[in-house]
């Protein structure tokens, strides 16, 4: 990934981000080409190294059964937003802008390594039911499914990992328009609705909070 100095993100900055996102692209090198599946993910850190993620996949999706070539890539992604240059004050001085995009992302390498056991596929899918269930009023737990039934469902799933070897991560937030234009694109941001976005170009202000590129 081509990342500038300004945009790049630093380790702690890194695992902060790998811990708070939700999914993932998982592609693969194989015999048959390139194969990618969109998963859902959790980031397991190592007190040396970066750790790994784990996801899992249906187990008719052929990609598991297809031997990595290569390194497996995670490509993970966070908020993103198109940049209006109408949104900087620095247009009305000398019009030299144009549109952009703000973002963030990481691209993760490693060793693809497959789960088939059930009691590796339990502990994942509660883990996975307790984060995402916890942001709801109501939250379903696993053991609110019959036991046959979730034997079933855990059967008709692949776990996957990829063991990090390294990882590419990028913070694009505008941190190389001057001051006033940040606030503009700020301003905008929020004005389109991405306060997401807003607050992270906020947060990436060079000299204020730089460190929070997430």
């Amino acid at each position: 990934m081509y990342v500038p100095s300004q945009f790049s993100m630093d380790e702690a900055a890194t695992r902060r981000f790998l811990a708070e996102r939700d999914t993932a692209d998982l592609v693969t090198v194989t015999a048959r080409g390139l194969v990618a599946t969109f998963l859902p993910i959790l980031y397991e850190p190592a007190p040396d190294g970066y750790g790994s993620v784990i996801g899992h996949v249906a187990r008719g999706n052929e990609q598991w059964r297809l031997p990595a070539l290569e390194d497996a890539l995670m490509i993970v992604h966070g908020p993103d937003a198109y940049i209006s240059p109408s949104w900087y004050p620095s247009k009305a001085v000398h019009g030299r802008v144009v549109p952009t995009w703000d973002y963030v992302t990481a691209h993760v390498y490693g060793r693809l390594e497959v789960h088939d056991d059930p009691a590796w596929l339990e502990a994942l899918v509660r883990r996975l039911t307790a984060r995402h269930e916890g942001r709801t009023p109501r939250p379903w737990s696993v053991d609110d499914a019959p036991a046959p039934y979730l034997a079933g469902q855990l059967r008709a799933i692949v776990g996957v990992e990829v063991a990090i070897s390294r990882v590419e991560a990028k913070a694009k937030w505008s941190q190389n328009r001057p001051g006033d234009d940040i606030d503009g694109v700020v301003d905008g941001l929020r004005a389109a609705g991405h306060d997401d976005a807003a607050e992270a170009v906020g947060a990436a202000r060079p000299g204020e909070g730089a460190e929070r590129t997430t």
